[in-house]
Order: C-alpha cells, then sequence, then structure tokens
C-alpha cells in the first residue's frame, strides 16, 4: 500500500475514537517488526516494503477491533438502559406519608379501597396516585365573606376559622363521596351560607354589636348538624370571625356614636364618683356618730355598773348590819329570854315579900291611917295590915 493509500485509513481512524486507541497501541508494535523483517533481508531497512506492508496489516486489525466493540457495546447499553428504567420505576413506585396524615390511592380514576398509614409504601408506578389526607387538627379560612343585613346594608368579613378534624376511620368515605377537596363542599360553601343566613334576619347593630357574640357559635351548630348526616366522622371544634367590614360612612356614624357614649358613660361614672364621694362621707359620719353613740353608751352603762355596784356594796352593807342588829337583837332576846326564865326560878312569894319589904324599908316615911292608898302593896292588901308591918320593922 502507499502513502497515498494509507492516509484515507489514518483519517478514519481519527474520525471513530474506539479505533483511535486501537491504532495507538498496534501501531509501534507494527512498525517494529517491519523493521526487524527489512534488516534481516539486507541488513539496512527497507522503507518501501514498510510502508506497503504496515498499512495493510493496520487495517485489518483494526476493522477486527471494531467489529468486536460494536458486538460488546450492544449488551452493556440494553443493560444500561434497562438499569436506568428500573430507577426511574422504583422511583415513582416509592412514596411516603407524612405524620398526621393517611394516604389514599387512585388508579385510573377510581378511588382504592387501600389507606395507609405515615411511613414509606409502594405503589404501581405511572398508574396509581396517592393522595395524603389530613386527619389532625386543622384550621380552614374562609376570606372576604360577604354578609346582607335585613336593612339591606352590606357587610363583609375578612377572614371566618373553622377549626375542624376528620376522623381516619371515615376519610375513605368522605372522600370517596366528596374528593380530597372535601373541605370545600362540606366547610367553605356551608360558612358562606349560615353567614347570609344570620345577616339575612339581623340588623346591621344586631350583626355589629349587640348579637356579634353568637354569630361563631350559630355557624358551629348548623355547621355540625348538617355534618352529621352529610360526612359522619368530620367534626367542627370552634369556628373565629373577625369583625365585619362595614362602608366608611356607617362606620363614621358608629364612631360618632361611639364617642358619644363615652362621653356619656364619663359622666355617669363622674357622677357615680361623687355619690359615691358623698355616700362615703355620710357613711363617715355616720360611722363617727356611732363611734360617739357607741362610747357615750359604754361611759353610760359603766356609770350603771358602778351605781349598781354602789347599791350591791350598801345592799351588802346593810344586810350586814342588819345581820348585825338581828344577832344583837337575838342575843338581847335571849339573854332577856334566860333572864326571864331565871326570874321565874328565882321570883317566889317569899323573894317577893322579902324585897317588898326591903324597898318599904328604904322610904324616909310611912304614913298611918285609914285612908293610906294603897301605894305599895296591891289593892286586896288592907292599909292597917301594912301600918303594922311597918311597926314590926321598927321594932
Amino acid at each position: 500500500m502507499s502513502i497515498e493509500e494509507e492516509e484515507p485509513l489514518r483519517e478514519d481512524v481519527e474520525k471513530r475514537p474506539s479505533l483511535k486507541g486501537a491504532w495507538a497501541m498496534n501501531a509501534p508494535r507494527y512498525n517494529a517488526n517491519m523493521e526487524a523483517l527489512a534488516v534481516e533481508e539486507g541488513g539496512m531497512p527497507h522503507t518501501s516494503n514498510f510502508r506497503s506492508t504496515a498499512p495493510s496489516t493496520l487495517k485489518d486489525t483494526t476493522l477486527r477491533i471494531g467489529k468486536s466493540i460494536t458486538k460488546i457495546s450492544i449488551p452493556v447499553g440494553v443493560l444500561i438502559g434497562t438499569v436506568v428504567l428500573g430507577v426511574i420505576c422504583l422511583n415513582a413506585a416509592i412514596h411516603h406519608v407524612e405524620e398526621g396524615y393517611v394516604g389514599v390511592y387512585y388508579r385510573g380514576g377510581a378511588l382504592l379501597k387501600e389507606i395507609s398509614s405515615p411511613g414509606y409504601h409502594l405503589m404501581l408506578p405511572f398508574i396509581t396516585r396517592c393522595h395524603s389526607v389530613q386527619v389532625t387538627l386543622q384550621t380552614d379560612e374562609a376570606k372576604n365573606v360577604p354578609c346582607g343585613t335585613s336593612g339591606g346594608v352590606m357587610i363583609y368579613f375578612d377572614r371566618i376559622e373553622i377549626v375542624n378534624i376528620l376522623s381516619a376511620g371515615s376519610v375513605h368515605d368522605i372522600v370517596k363521596n366528596y374528593t380530597t377537596e372535601y373541605d370545600k363542599t362540606l366547610i367553605f360553601n356551608k360558612v358562606h351560607h349560615e353567614v347570609n343566613q344570620f345577616c339575612s334576619i339581623h340588623s346591621l347593630q344586631e350583626v355589629v354589636i349587640e348579637k356579634f357574640d353568637q354569630i361563631d357559635e350559630n355557624i358551629k351548630k348548623a355547621l355540625q348538624h348538617d355534618l352529621t348526616f352529610m360526612a359522619p366522622g368530620l367534626f367542627v371544634n370552634a369556628v373565629r370571625v373577625t369583625k365585619p367590614r362595614i362602608p366608611e360612612e356607617i362606620r363614621q356614624n358608629y364612631e360618632r356614636m361611639e364617642a358619644e357614649k363615652t362621653k356619656l358613660l364619663v359622666a355617669i361614672q363622674h357622677q357615680k364618683v361623687v355619690e359615691k364621694e358623698a355616700e362615703t362621707e355620710r357613711k363617715r359620719a355616720v360611722i363617727e356618730a356611732e363611734k360617739i353613740a357607741q362610747v357615750a353608751a359604754i361611759k353610760q352603762t359603766q356609770i350603771i355598773h358602778e351605781k349598781e355596784t354602789q347599791v350591791q356594796v350598801s345592799k351588802l352593807g346593810d344586810e350586814a348590819h342588819l345581820a348585825r342588829e338581828k344577832a344583837h337583837a337575838d342575843a338581847e332576846f335571849y339573854n332577856n329570854q334566860k333572864e326571864s326564865e331565871a326570874n321565874k326560878l328565882l321570883l317566889t312569894k317569899d323573894y317577893l315579900e322579902l324585897k317588898r319589904i326591903d324597898a318599904i324599908k328604904e322610904n324616909n316615911k310611912i304614913y298611918y291611917g285609914n285612908n293610906i292608898p294603897s301605894v305599895f302593896l296591891s289593892g286586896d292588901t288592907p292599909a292597917k295590915t301594912v301600918a303594922v308591918a311597918a311597926g314590926a320593922a321598927d321594932e
């Protein structure tokens, strides 16, 4: 092969990367063999023989290597494609459900009966879809809810929050009847309806002020009443309603009215304060007077007690004196009684006669005669006897 025929072969090798490596590995060996062959024949290398033989051998070798690589590349490509497809399918089949949720599955648009718990699960890739449904306490918000009062005024509730929870055992039935967007049908639409029902029978004053605190409870009761029949297992825990937005003109009127009410309340409170101060002063005076009266009463009671004590003391003294006098009288009486008893024993007739004679003897004068009064004798004693007795006494 000439040099001109060798050049296209080199260009073909340069264009095919798979053959370029084989050329680089085998070319030095072919060149060395050719040079050795030329030296053996003539002692000097034959350039023409080398150029004519090496390209032919190199071309055949390159073709054989290319065919071998082609035969090996086909199974490797299939294997790589299979592995890639398997990884894609596995990635599509593996899915997970977060804590607080359960998984429901659709296949071909039909809801399956299978419900999965939190964690990793497998499903048929590309034909089965998984949706997570929350079964913990959640808060749904209905925003910008319109409300028309009985007077025709349109007001808006910026936000109504509905706190609800779905039982895990009721997920399949509720999703089957109302889809995974069940809260839109069962809660949001119902909230709009109940708010309008409430506002339509109440005035603006009642909705905004007087009965505003009843709105959340009424909505909760109405929602739960319907859910009990339509979606058992879905429970409403609480409803929170923000203050409604009212037209600007009406709002200003309400603000002026509230300002006047505030002034009135201030005046009423001031009046109550004045009345309270007067009442306090009156009570203070009453308390002071009661204190003085109580002090006077205490003093009067003290004086009375003192007088009663004096009376008691005097009474006790009188009783003591009476007791002493009585004792003295009793003693005197007893003495006289004893003396009388002694006299009874002493005063005999002879003793009396002796005493009489002793008494007559003590007289300085003695009168005699027929008309001498019976002075010393009893009336039945004759005067003559007295005279005789006197004469006998002189002798």
